[in-house]
This record gives structure tokens, C-alpha cells and sequence, in this order.
């Protein structure tokens, strides 16, 4: 029995200059076009409490590339621009569900350079990646296999701090499920001392409990030493004394169950 699943395959790749010249112009706009959404939305709310969605900021890129100051948006290809749209919708829609933080602003020097490309955006033939408002494919260094028959749905071109670029293509994989054997797996846990694959769940002994309060004394005062003092060096033995004495416990424990 077998399921598909979404994979990510990243290559490196040499792009002429022409298509880094084309692609930094697409991390800037990117750049650009998420930060102005993220102001429209904040001033949005902090001044009418409105909520603005992904629709409303779609139009408002729309508004804007058809101005003198942001005409130069319509120049590069128009998908990475509504991705990094999507990317702040959901962004919103984890920080509206209290599941992160608020969105912030993407920097031009600490920020990730990357943009993403839909299947509308790119065309891939034969093994060869070619991207929008680009006429030659891109020189990927293929260091392994796709899956047979695997057909990119979305691709993310990236550029790290040392120069390097990378693109990474989103397949379907088919990933076969092991036969069973017939044994129990075990895992051993935080919560819990083990967890077995048949659900049940070995408690932790309950001196343990103790020993992780006496390490969270530790780290806390660990966290409060001035860095290369003396004193820190005495609390981090400290606190790696009390981790061992854990881990030895845990074992005896384990060897009495067995």
C-alpha cells in the first residue's frame, strides 16, 4: 500500500547574466509588493479596525502597477507578486488564529531573497526548467533524480547571503508503507518514559518530575550569568550534571522494565 505526498527537490543552478539580473528584479518587487500589502493591511486595521483579504490586496497591486511611481511592477512576472500575497494572507491567518506572531516587514538585507513560481509560470520540458519572462532554460545542476513521471507544481527560486542560487521544485512522490512485521515500535518521549506503536504509553518514574524542576532552576539561572564568567561556566556543569543524572535514571529504569 502506497500514498503521495508532496516533496521538495532543491538543485543548484548558474544563471546567466541575464537571468540573475531578471530574477533579483523579481526578489525586489517581491519584496516591495509584500511590504506595501503588510502596511495597507496594518493601517487598515489600527485605523478603521477592517480586516483586508487577499482579494482586496490583489486589487490594490493592481491599482499600483497602473501608476508612474510602481509601473515597473508590471515588468517582471506578475505570479511571484500574487505568491507573496498568498504568503501574507496566510501569514495573517496564522496570527488571526494565534498560531505565530504578527507579520513583519521584509528587509533587503536579512531578508530571504526567493520568489515563487506557480505552473502558469514556468514550463518544464524534457528535464528543463525555463521560467517566466525568460527565454533560455535554467543551468540546474540535477544531483538527483525526480520521481518518475513527477511534474513540478510549483517552483521557488532563491539566492543566499554568499551568492549561491537554488531552486526548489514541489512534486508528488509516492512513498510505498512498509509491510508490518508483527513487533512493537517503541519511542521514547518527553511527555511520557516510552510509547509503544500500539498506542500505550509507559509513564516517566516520579522522581523524574523533581529532577526536571531542579533542571529548570538551573537553566534559569544558567540564562542569568554574565557570558564567559566564571560563574556561567559553573552553572552550565550544573546544568549538564542534572541532564545526566536524568538520562542515568532513565536507563536504570528501562533496564527494570525489561
Amino acid at each position: 500500500m502506497s500514498r503521495t505526498v508532496k516533496r521538495a527537490f532543491r538543485f543548484r543552478f548558474y544563471p546567466t547574466d541575464a537571468q540573475a539580473t531578471e530574477l533579483s528584479r523579481t526578489f525586489g518587487c517581491v519584496r516591495l509588493v509584500y511590504n506595501m500589502a503588510l502596511q495597507a493591511r496594518t493601517e487598515a486595521w489600527t485605523q478603521r479596525q477592517e480586516r483586508i483579504n487577499y482579494n482586496a490586496t490583489s486589487a490594490l497591486l493592481t491599482a499600483w502597477k497602473k501608476t508612474d511611481d510602481l509601473a515597473f511592477l508590471s515588468e517582471v512576472s506578475s505570479v511571484p507578486l500574487q505568491q507573496a500575497l498568498r504568503h501574507l494572507q496566510t501569514a495573517y491567518t496564522n496570527f488571526w488564529a494565534k498560531r505565530a506572531r504578527h507579520p513583519t516587514f521584509k528587509s533587503k538585507k536579512r531578508s530571504r531573497r526567493s520568489a515563487e513560481y506557480t505552473a502558469s509560470a514556468f514550463r518544464w520540458r524534457d528535464g528543463r526548467l525555463t521560467l517566466a519572462k525568460m527565454t533560455e532554460p535554467l543551468d540546474v545542476v540535477w544531483s538527483r533524480p525526480l520521481p518518475d513521471g513527477a511534474s513540478p507544481s510549483t517552483v521557488t527560486v532563491s539566492c543566499d547571503a554568499a551568492g549561491r542560487w537554488f531552486v526548489s521544485l514541489l512534486c508528488d512522490d509516492m512513498i510505498a508503507q512498509a509491510p508490518a512485521t508483527g513487533r512493537v515500535g517503541i519511542d521514547a518521549g518527553i511527555d511520557s518514559l516510552l510509547t509503544l506503536s500500539t498506542g500505550e504509553k509507559i509513564t516517566n518514574p516520579r522522581h523524574e518530575q523533581a529532577d526536571r524542576q531542579r533542571l529548570a532552576r538551573a537553566q534559569r539561572n544558567l540564562a542569568r550569568k554574565q557570558k564567559s564568567s566564571a560563574n556561567r561556566a559553573k552553572a552550565r556543569i550544573a546544568v549538564a550534571r542534572i541532564h545526566a543524572r536524568i538520562a542515568d535514571r532513565r536507563r536504570d529504569h528501562l533496564h527494570k522494565l525489561t
